[in-house]
């Protein structure tokens, strides 16, 4: 009888280590996902604030305000690849419209087109990525 409730003593604690774990595993990725979030909204901050110098300078140098939105696009396709929070989501949803507003006017020759709603979108990507 001992060994049998020994046995089932081991096994009851093998099963609460493993619950244990993969609840913590799991407490880490959503921790590792909006640290994600954070960095990677911070970077589409730094390229908002170089697409509006770029907007500025479109003048002198078209071809950098489209790397400025080729970088915001690179960075809300990782955001978007790593997430499934519906604000998040819907951040980098209305921040890709901008940028493809934006994009559409500089090619239609409008050198100095309206940033703000790049710059409005990119605020609330990162309100909605902070944890």
């Amino acid at each position: 009888m001992a060994a049998g409730r020994r046995r089932r003593t081991t096994a009851i604690a093998a099963l609460a280590a493993a619950a244990l774990t993969v609840g913590l595993t799991t407490g880490c990725d959503a921790v590792n996902k909006a640290l994600d979030c954070v960095q990677t909204a911070d970077s589409i901050a730094d390229s908002v604030t170089d697409l509006q110098q770029a907007v500025e300078n479109a003048a002198n140098d078209p071809a950098q305000a489209d790397a400025s939105l080729d970088s915001i696009e690179q960075n809300l396709d990782r955001i978007g690849d790593r997430t499934d929070d519906a604000d998040v989501n819907k951040a980098v949803d209305d921040l890709n419209s901008a940028v493809s507003n934006v994009r559409t006017a500089i090619r239609n020759g409008d050198n100095t087109p309206d940033v703000r709603p790049v710059t409005d979108a990119a605020g609330e990507l990162t309100k909605v990525c902070t944890p």
